[in-house]
């Protein structure tokens, strides 16, 4: 019985759903899944407690040695990056951003946030003892819009819904990412334990290909199981979701997928050893 972890979001619900539901021959291979939220996953990867699962790729720097990453099932792409959000009522334009409310410390979001404040010059006037609150990534907006934190770094559906909540960007990470290195954003992937041996961990990814291919032929079969997880997400939101996060890179990230994932990794060394 193999762990298999992945979150409750549209565009995983939709990768798993033939894996999960057993659409697709599994070839010989069982699965027990896990649906809990990325950073909850990666956690559990950390505690190398899941045989294979989702986890951000900022989490994937800690994992090298005992994780392989797959070509399949990824969260890659342009112009799909996580958000740093204010409010946009007037009274909120601070001077200085003294608490910034992250998903999780070992997120890609929060991880390109550092990189974008770390880079010169200092592209947002932010206080100096600036502090970081970490939260589920579906209370982030309240947290902004209540003044509860300055700012917000949002991921997931949240760029969809955010100014529903009377909030304004401040930066999108993704596209900051992209000018600066001309590749699409890493945001999250699948990895397997090396300790499967490579023949079942090749067999695993043919396997969550096939079921990505699966869902793109029989989306409406799919929807079923995705709104069971959306958290009441209306069908718009959820079909924007799955086209923005779902995408050729999602079969196979390729050669611009593999360079950009090396990238990430390099820069984390870099911040992580400063």
């Amino acid at each position: 019985m193999i762990s298999l972890g992945f979150s409750p979001c549209p565009n995983d619900t939709f990768i798993f759903y033939a894996l999960a539901n057993k659409r697709i021959g599994t070839k010989g291979l069982d699965f027990n899944p896990l649906i809990e939220d990325v950073e909850t996953l990666n956690q559990l990867a950390i505690k190398r407690a899941v045989d294979v699962t989702k986890i951000s790729c900022h989490a994937f720097y800690y994992l090298q040695e005992d994780y392989h990453f797959l070509r399949s099932g990824g969260a890659f792409g342009r112009g799909c990056g996580p958000l740093l959000v204010q409010e946009s009522e007037d009274r909120s334009q601070r001077s200085e951003i003294k608490k910034i409310a992250i998903p999780g410390e070992l997120t890609t979001a929060f991880l390109l946030l550092k990189l974008y404040l770390a880079s010169p010059p200092s592209p947002i006037t932010h206080h100096p003892s600036l502090s970081l609150v970490v939260m589920p990534f579906y209370e982030i907006m309240e947290a902004v819009r209540d003044g509860k934190v300055d700012a917000g770094l949002i991921i997931h559906e949240s760029r969809f819904t955010y100014q529903d909540y009377g909030l304004t960007q401040i930066i999108d990470l993704g596209d900051w990412w992209e000018k600066e290195t001309g590749l699409p954003i890493p945001l999250g992937g699948i990895i397997a334990k090396k300790s499967l041996g490579l023949h079942t961990i090749k067999t695993i990814e043919s396997l969550i290909r096939a079921s990505v291919e699966y869902s793109m032929l029989h989306r409406e079969d799919a929807m079923l199981f995705i709104k069971r997880y959306s958290q009441e997400l209306s069908d718009d939101v959820i079909f924007k979701h799955i086209s923005l996060y779902v995408n050729d890179y999602t079969i196979d990230i390729g050669n611009e997928g593999e360079a950009a994932l090396d990238e990430l990794m390099r820069r984390a060394k870099i911040v992580h050893s400063s």
